[in-house]
């Protein structure tokens, strides 16, 4: 039976709810009426049920649909504005001993090349990383008890926050690794890491196990209660996600929304961040096995819903998708995305943007500075900033700013310093032109007239070289 504070993964993403969730909607996706009221609910901003969401998500009513995207963009621009985070994967490994059938690190494929980065490899890596100017990574390895062990990881994040090559720095490393145990979470907090990553790929129990034939990432709970078990291990900055196109998406979504739900209800904070992946082609995975993708429109009104449904919820989108897709998705609640991301182990420093160690095809292959200019031409605010994390605004601390609407006199100036110091270090000189010109603007929409002040000083001290600090 479903109950969002069960501690077990069968009574949170309870499927027997789920399918009544997806007949209710079904019956009450063109009740003009009840659409109508869950949108004025949703104009409050405090969230919908995952029966609700559906509802929107399944809406054929012209009218009521157009509602529904403005609204997503007006609660977008109300908590994130045109602030929009950008990190980068990195990749540490590829040995695995899962037997995931949409994944090329599945351990029964022969065709990709293995390899495990050393501590060395990992300097030249993050070197070449801050030299594009990044300054928050996400570090991604395959499941491995001997190659891949917790130990490696921690050596890992060591290594990497201890890399400050000329004006770089890496300030933020977000981990997404498999499942372990509670002692473990606790040894990644202890070893300071932002986020912990960990995606669902599908709630549908059977679907998953079918999809997991073997290793350890087949045990479903196991998987699916990681969240509660990285909570109680203290790391309370966590990021769900699902890779659309595996399961049917209705289901998937539901069950996204019911996780948060949870963890909300159980814990006392919902997901710092939901990720909305589709499946792309890689080494020995063909994408049409794969019968349940989802088309543009259809990804770009789940990502408005999830904005309505979860408005304090960061919502990431990578470079598996194209820039069309991608400038669709940031109109509609998208607050993060990678730039100039390589999905190979030791992408960075090969010659070749992709190498035969790759976990899936990068469809947005542009440089960061390219992906810069890009955003800044649409009026966006790329931001580099980790001031939050490095001041314990974590978990509910971090939610109840930005409930409380104070989040824009922190993330605002905070953007602008960070984009500032890329311009000044990293950017080409049309970038530059372009994001002194958003600086300009943006600046004089920061709320508080003393943080403007303060802020507008230290902008000018970057842009004058004076500066003695890093934001």
């Amino acid at each position: 039976m479903y109950d969002p504070k069960s501690p077990h993964a069968v009574d949170f993403i309870d499927d027997a709810e789920i399918k009544a969730t997806l007949a209710w909607a079904d019956e009450h996706k063109t009740d003009r009426e009840l659409v109508n009221s869950i949108l004025d609910k949703a104009a409050a901003s405090k969230g919908l049920s995952h029966r609700e969401a559906l509802v929107l998500l399944d809406c054929t009513l012209k009218d009521e649909n157009e509602r529904m995207f403005s609204l997503a963009r007006e609660i977008k621009q109300r908590f994130y504005g045109n602030r929009i985070v950008m990190f980068a994967p990195l990749y540490l490994s590829n040995y695995c001993i899962n037997g995931c059938t949409y994944c090329p690190y599945h351990m029964k494929n022969k065709n990709i090349q293995r390899k495990k980065l050393t501590q060395d490899e990992i300097k030249a890596e993050v070197i070449a990383l801050q030299d594009m100017g990044h300054k928050r990574l996400a570090i991604e390895l395959g499941e491995h008890p001997t190659l891949n062990p917790i130990e490696y990881v921690l050596e890992s994040i060591k290594t990497i926050y201890s890399i400050k090559h000329k004006n770089g720095a890496v300030r933020r490393v977000n981990v997404n690794i498999a499942a372990t145990t509670v002692e473990n979470y606790r040894k990644l907090k202890d070893a300071g890491i932002g986020t912990y990553i960990l995606f669902q790929e599908t709630y549908n129990k059977q679907a998953y196990e079918e999809l997991h034939p073997t290793g350890p990432k087949h045990d479903y709970a196991w998987h699916t209660e990681a969240m509660d078990r990285a909570m109680e291990g203290g790391i309370d900055d966590v990021g769900c996600g699902v890779l659309y196109g595996l399961g049917t998406y209705r289901y998937d979504f539901v069950g996204q929304l019911m996780h948060a739900e949870h963890l909300e209800a159980y814990k006392g904070v919902g997901p710092h961040t939901i990720s909305v992946p589709r499946i792309r082609p890689a080494d020995d995975i063909d994408t049409k096995e794969f019968s349940n993708a989802i088309s543009d429109d259809t990804f770009e009104k789940l990502v408005a819903v999830l904005r309505i449904a979860v408005p304090y919820t960061g919502i990431i989108i990578s470079t598996r998708e194209s820039v069309k897709a991608r400038e669709r998705v940031l109109k509609v609640g998208v607050s993060q995305i990678s730039g100039g991301s390589r999905t190979s182990v030791g992408g960075y420093t090969t010659v070749e943007r992709h190498n035969d160690t790759a976990q899936f095809d990068v469809n947005d292959t542009r440089t960061l500075d390219e992906v810069l200019n890009w955003l800044l031409s649409l009026g966006y605010i790329p931001s580099f900033c980790t001031a939050c994390y490095r001041e314990g605004r974590t978990g509910d601390r971090f939610m109840h700013l930005v409930k409380s609407g104070q989040i824009a006199n922190c993330c605002q100036p905070n953007a602008l310093m960070t984009l500032s110091e890329y311009l000044e270090d990293y950017a080409s000189p049309d970038t530059k032109a372009k994001g002194m010109e958003v600086i300009r603007r943006e600046l004089e929409r920061v709320p508080n007239e003393k943080v403007r002040a303060i802020a507008a000083e230290h902008i000018s001290d970057i842009h004058s070289g004076k500066r003695d600090f890093r934001f």
